[in-house]
């Protein structure tokens, strides 16, 4: 296959999925070119667990996506997700001596806010600039320029465990595949699906996938908070096998097809056909039985979320309500469910800032895949991600020179 180079791929590799998109750079924006997703396999809530399984679903989506976009495939932005994500702001104070704010005092101050203590076995992912203070003058978005006595620095800092990145890395390298960037999912999926207007005013980003729940809070354009819940979309599935004596298969199917967030939503003389175990007859049951297992287990995510939001003081920020997307976002009455459960606005996410294949993608379960383009966009003269191991630190260093382009772009 021919290698183009204004191709752009963004590899999701989740708990119940993978999936690779392929997009092709015009002067006109993004043009989705071809999408690849097999069931994933290896990974347990976000983290490889199977290496020899995982290479494998990753080649299989690699291959698809390939082939329906006629290219090859050498480099990926790669997602990440899992409950070793951990996501805390800091900030950091150097002096100007009442000049002009200049670059290197910019990469000085962020420095500045990232020399904390972090644990031997996490990794720095991500260091996202919230805003300045120059003086007493606080909200400042770009210092370049200005004067002042003191600079400081608002940052929020991402961090991950070093082993669980590296796999996810290794996993790639061994499928021939460079990886240009380590991309925390629900920052990914903020790219595809919240409009600038909802970033400013404030909104809670909630991505629902197989194995986790991600949160992203949005505030004056910036991330204010990040976190991972370790729930997720499979156990509905599992609730639903052990509720109604299917298959897992089933379950999932049954999911999809006939699932409801709310009870109250569904009619009572709806009924549904449900697969038995062991060859036994199908069964017909009441479509309310299945929404009676779903409700409860989607009360459960939304409370977590809601307590987590309240745990961090950032209930009074949210504006604009929140956006869930992922692929339990496709569940019918989730947005019902989800305004009951925390009492504000809630709607559901699809990717956008797109052309080509749009039809194809415009769905919440392809959010964190489509964000991963659009993140590679912005940073497409990135050197590649190397995972380092002991020297971790060094990559820390390495990327702090290119915080402002992530600021900037």
């Amino acid at each position: 296959m021919a290698r183009k180079e204004n191709v752009i791929v963004g590899l999701d590799v989740g708990t119940s999925k993978v999936c690779a998109i392929v997009a092709e750079v015009s002067p006109e924006g993004l043009e989705i070119t071809g999408l690849g997703t097999v069931p994933s396999n290896g990974l347990r809530k976000g983290v490889v667990v199977n290496i020899d399984a995982a290479v494998e679903s990753i080649r299989q989506a690699i291959d698809e996506a390939m082939l329906m976009a006629g290219c090859e495939i050498n480099s990926v932005y790669v997602g990440i997700a899992g409950g070793h994500i951990k996501g805390f702001n800091s900030q950091g104070i150097v002096a100007i001596k009442n000049r002009e704010v200049s670059e290197p005092d910019i990469r000085r101050v962020v420095d500045q806010a990232q020399a904390i203590n972090i644990p031997i076995d996490q990794e720095v992912i991500h260091i996202l600039p919230q805003d300045f203070v120059i003086d007493d003058q606080d909200g400042v978005r770009d210092p370049l320029g200005m004067t002042g006595v003191r600079l400081e620095a608002k940052v929020h800092i991402v961090t991950g465990a070093i082993s669980a990145i590296q796999n996810i890395v290794r996993c790639c390298n061994r499928c021939g595949l460079n990886v240009k960037d380590i991309i925390l999912e629900q920052i990914a999926s903020s790219e595809a699906v919240l409009a600038p207007d909802e970033k400013e005013i404030g909104v809670c980003l909630c991505d629902i996938g197989g194995g986790t729940t991600d949160i992203a809070i949005w505030h004056r354009g910036s991330i204010r908070h990040t976190h991972v819940l370790t729930l997720g979309g499979d156990h509905l599935t599992n609730d639903i096998a052990a509720g109604l004596r299917t298959p897992a298969a089933e379950a999932e199917k049954i999911k999809r097809k006939y699932g409801c967030a709310m009870s109250k939503l569904v009619g009572k003389d709806e009924v549904i056909q449900v697969p038995s175990v062991g060859g036994r007859k199908p069964r017909e049951l009441p479509r309310n039985l299945l929404c009676e297992i779903i409700e409860p287990r989607m009360e459960e995510i939304f409370q977590l979320v809601n307590r987590e939001i309240h745990r961090v003081g950032m209930q009074d920020l949210l504006s604009a309500g929140m956006v869930v997307t992922g692929g339990t976002g496709l569940l019918h009455g989730i947005e019902q469910l989800g305004e009951h459960v925390l009492e504000m606005p809630v709607r559901v996410g699809k990717p956008g800032g797109i052309g080509g294949l749009v039809d194809v993608v415009s769905s919440p379960m392809y959010a964190t895949g489509v964000g991963l383009v659009l993140w590679g966009r912005k940073n497409l003269y990135r050197r590649g991600f190397q995972a380092k191991g002991n020297n971790v630190f060094h990559r820390v260093w390495d990327r702090m020179r290119e915080v402002v382009v992530e600021y900037f772009v």
